[in-house]
């Protein structure tokens, strides 16, 4: 796909959508939170720039998978994946374009889903049915967005008490009080063997999972009634900072990048890794851009942006962009077993222009352009 008139090409956000756009057809992408991440950020990345052939290529991608009827091409509600509800968001936009049913019918496909969706006995909503009783925090992400725009769109108010609810509930079973980090994930019956047996966490701070968490936060934000409208909202400001808080103080000093297991920087193997740097860049640079928090977090996500930029984009000879050092998959538990140990973070395999590296750093370049830091483009 060639670029036309596109009066922003020198930036990095539509530099990388053109590199996407450049690399895949619309047959290399699947109905997954992974490729629903990246084309959300391309059309974030229209939004901006008016650019209407990334605004025709969501278009084209959502028409691929939803039919007629409403229904989902290679979606199963009795799966009870969580992960599989966050590429809906993308049905909102298409929705409020067109006005036509079937958008609607897909979104209550998903939402009914998430009204029957497995729970621990604390209401949290299990990761998956073959995970049970599993709590991790990529599922903040995956379903709490699309849930709290439900409940703007369609007046589901109680819906936002639920989506603040598995927030709270999370942090709280997470979040450990000496360094503020949240870590991966929490079994609440302590049976799989990644699990503390007296805690049920997981025994490391992945820095892409608390990516998603942070990122779930100022996007649910978009959404909640402002001010006294929802007593809640105040609640997830103050998580978002504390997270953020303990995020900074493992910032990388060198590159201003971290690492896949965020607090252990010297520990042989771990690596500067890039879809948690992008997703942080993003939570900080939107989280000071609505008021959530103070602009001393706006430098360290420009140092974030800077890292990035630096040290893991490179320029082919074709003028593409690569993404280097993106964590290509990291979970627990499963077939072949995942044990969540130091080793088992540091040898999942590593994707260039993975897209769950590619979708942040593009919404990520979006912001930082948005707050006017636009670092130089060289050739």
């Amino acid at each position: 796909m060639k670029p036309t008139s596109l009066q922003n090409i020198n930036t990095w956000s539509t530099r990388m959508v053109e590199s996407t756009l450049q690399r895949y057809t619309l047959k290399d992408f699947q109905w997954h939170y992974e490729h629903g991440l990246q084309v959300m950020a391309i059309q974030k990345a229209g939004e901006a720039t008016g650019e209407e052939r990334y605004l025709k290529f969501v278009a084209d991608w959502i028409d691929t998978f939803v039919q007629p009827d409403g229904t989902i091409r290679t979606y199963r509600a009795d799966e009870y994946n969580i992960d599989q509800i966050n590429a809906g968001k993308l049905l909102y936009g298409a929705y409020e374009r067109t006005g036509a049913e079937r958008y609607h019918k897909a979104i209550e496909h998903l939402r009914e889903q998430m009204r029957t969706h497995p729970r621990n006995s604390v209401n949290g909503f299990w990761h998956k049915q073959i995970y049970p009783y599993q709590m991790w925090l990529d599922g903040i992400y995956m379903a709490g967005p699309f849930l709290s725009e439900y409940a703007m769109r369609f007046n589901e108010p109680e819906t936002f008490d639920d989506v603040v609810y598995q927030i709270t509930l999370i942090e709280k079973h997470t979040c450990d009080p000496k360094t503020g980090l949240l870590y991966h994930a929490w079994d609440e019956s302590k049976a799989q063997r990644w699990c503390d047996p007296e805690t049920g966490l997981s025994k490391y701070f992945w820095g892409r999972g608390v990516g998603w968490f942070v990122m779930a936060i100022v996007d649910v934000l978009d959404h909640l009634p402002q001010g006294q409208d929802h007593a809640q909202r105040s609640e997830l400001i103050a998580i978002l900072d504390r997270a953020s808080a303990a995020i900074v103080k493992v910032q990388d000093e060198a590159t201003g990048l971290w690492y896949q297991i965020l607090d252990l920087p010297e520990r042989e193997g771990n690596y500067l890794e890039a879809s948690a740097s992008a997703m942080f860049v993003y939570a900080f640079a939107k989280g000071v851009r609505n008021g959530y928090l103070v602009p001393d977090y706006l430098l360290s996500a420009r140092r974030g942006y800077h890292g990035l930029l630096q040290n893991l984009i490179k320029l082919d000879s074709q003028g593409l962009l690569t993404l280097e050092k993106v964590c290509g998959g990291a979970g627990l538990g499963g077939v072949p077993y995942r044990d969540g140990s130091f080793e088992y973070y540091i040898t999942e395999k590593i994707i260039p222009n993975d897209p769950k590296g590619v979708g942040p750093f593009i919404l990520a370049a979006l912001e930082m352009e948005r707050a006017g830091i636009n670092e130089e483009m060289t050739e």
